[in-house]
């Protein structure tokens, strides 16, 4: 039998520490890890991705669904160099996991040898815990402490091995007497921290008393639920969720708003605009200009980071603690408020809201409206579903038209907002649960830049289901071109694809829809496919990501843009006004609450693009 390797030290150790998947590309960078991988292959699943990042960016996808360890690896060089941007997603979207990277040989590193980089330094400004392996002897060592610090940071963890010491005997190499074997252990229970008790009175004595109190729930208040519907009903308060808190709450609970910023609804502003006490758990929502003037209410904030304490609102009581923990324990101590009115202006507001949303997602227009398959979605969706959302225009519609029910998971690239998550993080999902329905959300623009780890799901049975928005532009990129700086659209069209073909080139299914008629029935055929398979729907490129309330600024710079010459400037001037009127009954609209101005702006437009607008 061979020696038992320092690879075999090191894949031992991670099954010890509960890992049961890997992600990755193998590389002669690596080779030593992957005979380690081959012999415990029946206790490791290996997942073979077709890029790296899609392997680090699966392990993110992993982690924030399960809540456990991911793991990723890669080759040495430019294998590393792909991974950043997973690494870089873990950080931000606070996931727990491991990169292993291959290095080239111990005594040749810092010779400009082939694929000579220092990955530990590469690596530095990403990963919370960053080292080397510097001798067979150091491997147990390391591991355990870059595990540990992965789960408890939440974040991304990186250890380097060079390619002499993953094949090297586990028993050579120096072993300092200090060192001694066995004293690293394995043993890990997640802390859960709650706040002194006197700080919870703190707390509670500091909302006493207010009756318009906005509850802004984020990723960190996930798996509290039940706790957050407790304290809304207690405080008479709505529940304003980040994105990356879609799921904390159901989207058809009573007393969320929905969705806050730029993707946000009318009613989720209005609370934030309108508050005297707010109580943030688990949220470094990052826009801050749509949360309530500072002064204007009082803050409690609920977080088990105390560095993010006070960092996006200025905070009167700080609760360092776990979301659940802390809101069993503070619940008890709150007076109920029994006011009411606050909450139910904002519920009044959410059905105005939801019968919006119904009126933009079931219109018969062709080409299609983005929103139709993302509400058409909401019928085909396992109770148990994962959904997995993407950056771009398609955030709006996942935020908007996309009910999350409970017993749902969603998330997406929220804080990092890489492009091309969707489908990785669908990969992590759908190992960890895979009798489970996974569903992607993206656009043709996310979906073509890591298009062939499609083939992974095909290769791996994984039976992910991907939704393509296809309008052949970059349209987030386009829309912020013209709204945010006033310039005309450049550089945003891209040449089409024929999703289907493709789908079906991978040996998988593939279904189009290009009318809210067909959308109903494709959706349903992918679903019920036994196996991964591509829904191609063909949206207006067009169709304006709106926000809730469209500020004057906005409209000035759009018909810059639209005067300097963007392209297809006629059609985009006449379907905004035609939208806008169109929901001039609704409340909610902003065509409902300022009808006539954006009418006369919408002329001028149209005058622009030597159109007429009949009133």
């Amino acid at each position: 039998m061979a020696d038992r390797t320092a690879s075999d030290v090191l894949v031992d150790r991670l099954i010890e520490w509960g890992v049961d998947t890997v992600f990755g590309l193998p590389g002669d960078g690596i080779n030593g890890f992957m005979e380690a991988l081959r012999k415990r292959h029946e206790e490791l699943t290996y997942i073979h991705v077709r890029h790296e990042e899609v392997g680090a960016m699966a392990a993110v996808g992993y982690a924030k669904f399960t809540g456990k360890l991911g793991v990723c690896f890669s080759t040495s060089g430019p294998g590393a160099a792909h991974l950043y941007n997973g690494m870089l997603d873990a950080r931000v979207e606070q996931a727990p996991i491991l990169a292993i990277t291959g290095m080239t040989y111990s005594d040749l590193l810092g010779t400009a040898y082939l694929q000579d980089v220092n990955n530990d330094y590469m690596f530095n400004d990403v990963a919370i815990y960053n080292q080397r392996i510097m001798s067979p002897q150091s491997v147990t060592n390391v591991v355990d402490l870059a595990c540990r610090t992965a789960l408890t940071h939440r974040g991304p963890a990186h250890l380097g091995f060079p390619i002499d010491h993953q094949a090297a005997s586990a028993d050579s190499g120096p072993r300092f007497q200090r060192d001694v074997p066995g004293h690293s252990s394995s043993s890990y229970r997640p802390p859960v921290r709650i706040p002194p008790r006197a700080t919870l009175q703190e707390a509670a004595d500091a909302l006493r008393g207010h009756t318009k109190v906005t509850i802004l729930a984020g990723a960190g208040a996930r798996g509290a639920g039940d706790e957050l519907e407790q304290l809304a009903e207690t405080l008479g308060a709505p529940i304003v969720k980040a994105m990356l808190g879609k799921d904390c709450v159901p989207d058809d609970s009573p007393y969320t708003t929905g969705s806050i910023a730029l993707v946000g609804t009318r009613p989720s502003e209005e609370a934030m605009e309108e508050c005297d006490a707010l109580v943030v758990v688990g949220s470094g929502l990052p826009y801050i200009e749509f949360l309530p003037s500072p002064g204007q209410a009082v803050c409690v904030q609920i977080d088990d980071h105390p560095e993010r304490m006070g960092l996006r609102y200025p905070v009167d009581v700080e609760l360092c603690g776990d979301a659940r923990a802390t809101l069993t324990e503070l619940l008890p101590m709150l007076d109920r408020n029994e006011d009411r009115s606050f909450l139910e202006k904002a519920q009044s507001g959410m059905n105005d809201w939801w019968e919006l949303m119904e009126q933009r997602s079931t219109r018969d227009d062709v080409p299609m409206k983005p929103q139709v398959p993302a509400w058409a979605l909401n019928e085909v969706l396992d109770d148990d579903a994962i959904v997995c959302g993407d950056s771009g225009t398609v955030t709006t519609w996942a935020a908007r038209q996309v009910k999350i029910r409970k017993g749902m998971k969603f998330s997406f690239s929220g804080t990092n907002c890489s492009m091309a998550a969707g489908l990785p993080y669908a990969i992590g999902a759908q190992t960890a649960y895979p009798d489970r329905q996974v569903v992607v959300l993206t656009g043709d623009g996310s979906m073509t830049m890591q298009l062939g780890d499609f083939l992974t799901c095909v290769q791996h049975d994984l039976p992910v289901k991907i939704v393509v928005m296809r309008n052949d532009t970059l349209g987030l990129i386009k829309w912020e071109q013209m709204v945010f700086l006033g310039n005309p659209e450049y550089g945003v069209n891209m040449a089409p694809l024929d999703f289907v073909k493709f789908a079906e080139a991978c040996g998988a299914a593939g279904f189009r829809a290009e009318t809210r008629d067909e959308c109903g029935p494709a959706l349903r055929s992918a679903m019920q496919h036994d196996g991964p398979a591509i829904v191609e729907v063909v949206v207006d490129p067009h169709e304006p990501p709106l926000p809730a309330k469209v500020k004057k600024d906005q409209v000035t710079k759009l018909f810059s843009a639209l005067k300097e010459g963007t392209p297809n400037r006629n059609r985009i001037a006449l379907q905004m006004v035609k939208d806008v009127l169109d929901e001039a009954s609704f409340s909610e609209s902003p065509g409902g609450r300022i009808p006539e101005p954006i009418a006369k702006v919408g002329r001028k437009i149209a005058e622009v693009a030597d159109r007429q607008v009949e009133d």
